[in-house]
């Protein structure tokens, strides 16, 4: 099983998960966690690979995918007996959640999703494949950088450029590798963003600084029935880092007016 701590809200029956994107672990919520624990019961996990989370034997030679992915968190969850719970997530994490709320409708009542990646443009094709090229002959980190650079590139998001870099120093350069694999399934994943609705209300937060991925999710959130589109000033791509108590409110907000109110449907 993953790696995850939980903490116990005296009162409260609503759980809050929390999931990160590639590279990072658990920590990456470390500004969330005091606000949150005062209102909910709340789960961090480390994904597979990420953290604390090692992977198993069985999996050390074999490639990763989202619905896997997705079915630790779940998993998880089923362990600690959790039913339904408020979804959280960062970019390549919201992926994640996607995948977490198609293969188990129902048991997301609400989903939260900051800087969220949910279309690729030209400019992101053609750097995945440079770093696919790159990703046999150059050391991981070099290429980590990279990507955190051209995604958080300004001064004011150096402080949440960092904290992401050494968390992926963590991860190690053969799980590295099966994550830049895992780029060969994310337009598919992506496709079921653009293609089916949410089975719960969904909430995007995002930077006014998140340059790649802010205006697909203006564009999407034009479609979708039951999204809603929050743009944090002053942020980038990874927003509840950069503006923490801003995402914190907004959060919080959204989570209470949205529990208690969808039906779980369970998977097998």
């Amino acid at each position: 099983m993953i790696y995850h701590r939980k903490f116990l809200h005296p009162k409260s029956k609503t759980w809050v998960v929390f999931v990160h994107g590639a590279g990072g672990s658990n920590v990456v919520w470390f500004r969330q966690l005091k606000d949150f624990k005062k209102n909910f019961n709340v789960l961090l996990v480390d994904l597979r690979g990420h953290g604390k989370s090692k992977p198993e034997i069985q999996d050390e030679d074999s490639d990763y995918s989202f619905d896997e992915v997705a079915l630790d968190v779940i998993r998880t969850m089923d362990h600690l007996e959790i039913k339904k719970a408020h979804l959280v997530g960062i970019s390549l994490g919201c992926i994640v959640i996607r995948a977490i709320d198609k293969l188990a409708p129902g048991r997301a009542e609400s989903i939260i999703l900051g800087g969220a990646i949910i279309q690729f443009n030209m400019t992101l094709k053609v750097l995945i494949s440079m770093a696919q090229i790159l990703n046999s002959v150059l050391p991981y980190m070099w290429l980590y950088k990279l990507n955190a650079l051209i995604l958080m590139p300004y001064r004011k998001h150096r402080d949440s450029r960092n904290i992401f870099i050494k968390e992926a120093i963590k991860l190690g350069e053969n799980e590295f590798r099966k994550w830049m694999k895992m780029n060969r399934e994310i337009k598919s994943n992506l496709d079921d963003f653009l293609n089916r609705e949410p089975s719960a209300p969904v909430l995007y937060l995002m930077g006014d600084g998140d340059h790649m991925f802010l205006p697909m999710v203006v564009d999407l959130v034009k479609k979708q029935l039951n999204a809603k589109l929050e743009v944090i000033k002053n942020s980038g791509h990874c927003c509840n880092l950069d503006q923490a108590n801003i995402f914190n409110q907004i959060s919080i907000h959204f989570i209470e007016k949205n529990s208690g109110k969808q039906e779980v449907i369970h998977i097998q």
